[in-house]
């Protein structure tokens, strides 16, 4: 029989490291927290070393995820696309600049190639990035994939804000963590 219905979770804990009634004003705060999470999601090995958080105007949470790949066996389960879907959900709607604007994710990481694609149609105004392909590639050996040669310029032609290195080393120390500590390579 073929599957009809796709279910997809978070960790518990992520519930007890998100204060939603909270805002998180500067790009420092939004990066901090998809960091944070990235680094709660290797320490209770609930995933892979990487979070992201959907902000609204407000500067407060609409959503917050990290990577569940392997424990969801879904190669689509990155923490950037686990937030959109999170936040679409939410707001009910597939692009979420629809309903409000600006809408802001903050990643640990820069997207790979298939977060990159999600982000062209999410209907997101900013993306704050942590560390770059290259660190995760180089302290990970994840393959990013390929992503167009300007794709910041593409992304800011689309509308998107692109600001990049937002606490690049605390990201970086995350992935280095996992790579060290022999996090699994998917």
């Amino acid at each position: 029989m073929l599957y009809a219905h796709v279910h997809l979770t978070l960790p518990d804990w992520i519930h007890a490291h998100v204060d939603d009634s909270r805002a998180y004003p500067s790009d420092e705060d939004k990066v901090a927290l998809a960091i944070e999470l990235s680094r709660m999601n290797v320490r209770e090995r609930s995933g892979g070393p990487f979070g992201a958080v959907v902000f609204g105007p407000d500067h407060r949470i609409i959503a917050a995820a990290v990577n569940r790949v392997v424990p969801q066996t879904t190669s689509l389960a990155h923490a950037e696309n686990m937030a959109y879907m999170l936040a679409q959900q939410r707001l009910q709607t597939p692009r979420l600049n629809d309903v409000l604007s600006p809408v802001t994710l903050a990643t640990s990481a820069q997207p790979c190639c298939q977060c990159y694609g999600a982000t062209v149609w999410a209907g997101i105004d900013r993306l704050l990035i942590g560390a770059r392909a290259d660190d995760v590639m180089a302290l990970t050996q994840f393959d990013e994939g390929p992503l167009p040669a300007d794709w910041v310029g593409e992304l800011t032609r689309r509308g998107i804000e692109v600001v990049r290195d937002v606490l690049r080393d605390q990201a970086c120390a995350v992935l280095r963590n996992y790579g060290e500590g022999g996090g699994d390579h998917y």
